[in-house]
């Protein structure tokens, strides 16, 4: 089942269980329906929404607002988006879905790189995550992660399979579902991993780029605690530039992307001795969220 499907059938099952959890007001619901909106459709203006929710267009500007100050929307001229911006990264339910099938495809490329025996280290992006069932193929391995997503994704693999999970903790940062901070990448300078799988957010000019602080700190970290680094980029991410610069392509052993890349980018990649290989994704899925 896909991420794309499993988020549908979690809302699913959120609607016929509301009756065993405490009842929302409208103000949450209303905020959670628009949530969900953004997630599915990307963007849209605040008269929509008043279209949609019948309420005025000062109730939805204070819910836009609320839920700008979480860090799920982004507001902007004449308009509400969950997509990213140089500075903001998007909500990690809008990341799951978007573009799923390259990640998925990307994903299960990079498995050909991960052997028995191997100590493996995951960032908190969503194409690494679509690694994780195929991990317990793989088995035994070490995993280690921030990703809270993903640690319960391996927890429910690894009563079945040789896993041994290594949960890296620090300070919870909700948007993401993930541990940051000092503590967290001491915790990563306290091991060495065979490997890293990573993405990011935006790649331009033959270097990797997020738009927030803490995930640059933290994803160098990584790089420094494997023997060999992996970054999974969809064709999304590239010729996209965000506020801070992570590291050069060229300290990744390979790059991974899939087959709506610009033929002019794999031109600069080969030119600047960038090691990369292209996945094919289904007929009719490119671009897919």
């Amino acid at each position: 089942m896909t991420d794309i499907a499993q988020l549908r059938q979690r809302s699913a099952a959120t609607a016929t269980s509301a009756s065993a959890k405490p009842r929302e007001t409208a103000k949450e619901a209303r905020q959670r329906r628009i949530t969900e909106r953004l997630v599915l459709v990307g963007d849209c203006s605040p008269q929509d929404l008043v279209d949609e929710f019948g309420v005025s267009l000062m109730t939805i500007h204070r819910d836009l607002d609320d839920l700008e100050r979480r860090g799920i929307v982004r507001k902007f001229h004449g308009g509400v988006t969950a997509q990213p911006s140089g500075v903001f990264e998007s909500q990690l339910s809008y990341r799951i879905m978007s573009h799923a099938e390259e990640k998925v495809a990307i994903a299960q490329h990079a498995l050909a790189y991960v052997e028995p025996g191997m100590s493996v280290l995951l960032d908190d992006s969503t194409t690494v995550l679509q690694m994780i069932p195929g991990l317990a193929e793989r088995a035994p391995l070490h995993v280690a992660t921030t990703f809270l997503t993903g640690m319960r994704r391996l927890a429910e693999i690894a009563a079945d399979a040789d896993l041994t999970i290594i949960g890296l903790g620090g300070v919870y940062d909700l948007p993401h579902d993930s541990f940051v901070g000092m503590q967290c990448i001491e915790q990563i300078e306290g091991i060495h991993a065979d490997v890293l799988f990573t993405s990011t957010s935006a790649v331009s000019a033959g270097h990797a780029f997020h738009q927030e602080e803490r995930i640059v700190a933290l994803k160098r970290a990584m790089m420094r605690a494997a023997t060999k680094r992996y970054l999974l980029v969809d064709h999304s991410k590239l010729g996209r530039v965000a506020l801070h610069r992570i590291v050069p392509l060229g300290e990744f052993d390979l790059v991974i992307t899939d087959a709506g890349v610009d033929e002019s980018i794999l031109g600069a990649w080969h030119a600047a001795g960038v090691r990369y290989e292209v996945v094919p994704v289904p007929e009719g899925e490119t671009g897919g969220r």
